[in-house]
């Protein structure tokens, strides 16, 4: 009797071990987010100009998005509308009104930081925030809350309030921009530099914020290595947004000479006005109007060295994750919240339908992701909420619109979660883009474009007008009106625009 009970004894015992050990640990998920970084910006996806060494290795350990987009705003600031999609989970136009409950101090408990704080997850938070809820209402720790952008006196308000002011006298408008803007106007204009601490902007406080944030991750980092609680971080740099500064060894990394305009650069673009991105627009006006080879190379310039900068501090964030014996069980995603023009078609900032501009780079790295791979199907960057409670294991919640792409990533899904994807720019643009071919809709001049994505990607060639794509316009068209109603568009263009 006595060695029956024993060898009971000690197959419970081995059953109870072995129970734990099938008990998965929840894996870490560490979220970094680029602010106005285009899909392009980075060396190992096809970018020979520009040094991203460690953006490079998470592209090399990990599997990239290629085609990942964001779904539009309904104000100039972009970004704005793009993170409140990322914390809630909500389509453009639906998050739009939802938003209003963040600033009553309603519904918290929706967003993506305390649906991970719900099953167990210490959250950190540092960088830029920029939407209605207060961050500390969201995560638990946070630190370095920064704005929308690095110290600009020059807000959008008051600059559509000047604008207004002048419409119709001869008072130039360049003359009501601080510096900074409408530069350079020639290879003698000294007037700004972007190394210069005396311009404020990521100087401020006196050390680059960017490098602030990077320390502020560290510090996170070693906190939650001390705890048994798997931890979810939220690091949103401002870099690569305008003022873009950067230390003089990352400008001198890229010499003028060696930098090349864009296929698609352009003195003007034609539409800027009537699609929202004239000289009025705060982006537009960082660079001369009409466009010249000089500025816009120098723009280029200061884009890429604080790209690099960026991709600096982001090596030592990643040196340190490994640092703690944790990245076994943590999963990194790094995106931004659209992507930027930089002088493609004329244009300088992200409030376009171009791929350019609404088009991030998207990488996942952690156990079981496949390294160095390439998913070509579309996907909207706000997917990266819901793929981090999959990870978490969290059930997903009705309202949250977006979808998981660890199917994806994996290879045991092949086709996108969305038939179509979907952009829009307040009432001044709309844009399907769907089995390789993008229709872009300007409704205040009822301008149509098209584009053939595989055999022109730098979207050159418009082909609205050509009659051989005349039924592919139509049924674009249609598509697009029907994703407007799923998304709860309040723009109707069947009323606008004819065909």
């Amino acid at each position: 009797m006595k060695k029956l009970l024993l060898v009971f004894l000690v197959l419970t015992i081995f059953a109870c071990k072995t129970s734990k050990k099938e008990i998965p640990t929840p894996p870490n998920v560490v979220f970094i987010f680029a602010d106005d970084m285009t899909y392009s910006a980075i060396n190992s996806l096809g970018n020979n100009e520009i040094q991203t060494p460690n953006l490079d290795r998470l592209v090399n350990q990990g599997t990239t998005f290629t085609n990942a987009y964001n779904m539009g705003a309904w104000n100039g600031a972009i970004c704005a509308a793009s993170r409140a999609m990322l914390l809630s989970g909500r389509s453009v136009w639906d998050v739009n009104k939802f938003r209003k409950n963040w600033s009553n101090n309603k519904e918290f408990d929706k967003t993506w930081s305390k649906l991970m704080e719900g099953a167990g997850y210490d959250t950190y938070m540092t960088g830029k925030w920029h939407i209605d809820a207060k961050a500390d209402s969201v995560f638990q720790n946070v630190t370095h809350i920064r704005p929308g952008m690095p110290g600009d006196a020059w807000e959008h308000e008051v600059q559509v309030a000047k604008f207004k002011e002048i419409k119709g006298t001869d008072t130039d408008p360049a003359t009501l921009m601080p510096i900074g803007y409408n530069r350079p106007l020639s290879e003698q204009d000294t007037t700004w530099s972007p190394t210069d601490p005396k311009f404020g902007g990521f100087w401020e406080g006196g050390k680059h914020w960017s490098e602030v944030l990077k320390d502020d991750a560290v510090g996170f980092i070693e906190k939650a290595e001390k705890s048994d609680n798997p931890f979810f971080m939220y690091l949103a740099f401002n870099a690569p947004h305008d003022p873009r500064q950067a230390p003089q060894e990352y400008l001198d990394k890229y010499p003028l000479e060696n930098i090349s305009l864009p296929k698609s650069w352009l003195p003007e673009y034609p539409f800027k006005d009537d699609m929202g991105c004239g000289p009025n627009l705060r982006d537009e006006a960082l660079a001369p109007f009409p466009r010249t080879e000089y500025a816009t190379k120098v723009h280029i310039k200061e884009y890429y060295a604080i790209i690099t900068h960026l991709d600096a501090q982001i090596g030592e964030v990643l040196d340190r994750l490994e640092a703690t014996g944790k990245m076994d069980n943590t999963y990194i995603i790094f995106t931004a919240d659209h992507g930027l023009a930089a002088g493609k078609h004329g244009l300088i900032g992200k409030q376009s339908q171009f791929d350019h501009s609404i088009r991030a780079p998207f990488m996942i790295t952690g156990p079981n992701i496949p390294e160095n791979k390439k998913v070509t199907e579309d996907i909207y960057l706000q997917d990266a909420m819901a793929t981090s409670l999959e990870l978490a294991n969290i059930e997903k919640p009705k309202y949250v619109f977006f979808n998981s792409i660890l199917d994806l990533a994996k290879g045991k899904q092949t086709k996108s979660n969305y038939d179509a994807i979907y952009n829009g720019y307040v009432d001044l643009q709309r844009m399907i883009r769907k089995d390789g071919f993008k229709l872009i809709i300007y409704p205040k001049i009822n301008k149509v474009l098209l584009f053939d994505m595989n055999n022109d990607p730098e979207e050159m060639n418009n082909l609205a007008d050509n009659q051989n794509y005349k039924t592919k316009v139509t049924e674009l068209f249609k598509d697009l009106v029907q994703l407007q109603k799923d998304m709860n568009d309040p723009l109707d263009l069947t009323t606008i625009i004819e065909l």
